[in-house]
């Protein structure tokens, strides 16, 4: 491999994954592998090409979250503060009678239960609303 093609890989790997490399340079990408493997430089080149990439838009997430993109904060504290979201299940007699605290669910999360809950109720309908003094879910 040629020094332009050895830099031009670093360029790429910016962008592009190993096997769109692979079609670019004309090879399969299994003989992209192998090159790598065979030769440091290229699979350096490779790995800073691709790190330099993923700082600069880690950086911009981190500013984002920082000026309180609320996206950015959770997406951030998914990936790198080890949040997760969870559905705790309750047997019905430790529930409350009518209202559940459902402050730590996502809206997704919400739709999906009113949708069981709507099939299960065929002649009812049912209602889940905010108490926005208190922020908490109840079903009315």
């Amino acid at each position: 491999m040629t020094d332009a093609q050895r830099a031009e890989v670093e360029t790429l790997a910016a962008v592009l994954n190993a096997e769109q490399i692979a079609d670019f340079l004309g090879i399969g990408r299994t003989t992209f592998f192998a090159l790598m493997n065979r030769d440091p430089d290229l699979s350096e080149r490779y790995k800073r090409g691709k790190a330099r990439t993923v700082g600069a838009v880690a950086q911009s997430l981190v500013t984002k979250a920082r000026a309180g993109n609320v996206t950015a904060m959770i997406f951030y504290l998914k990936t790198q503060g080890g949040w997760r979201e969870t559905l705790e299940v309750a047997t019905p007699a430790s529930l409350p009678e009518s209202t559940l605290d459902l402050t730590r669910l996502s809206d997704e999360t919400l739709r999906e239960m009113l949708a069981i809950c709507e099939r299960g109720q065929a002649a009812d309908t049912i209602e889940l609303e905010k108490d926005r003094a208190n922020d908490h879910w109840s079903i009315p």
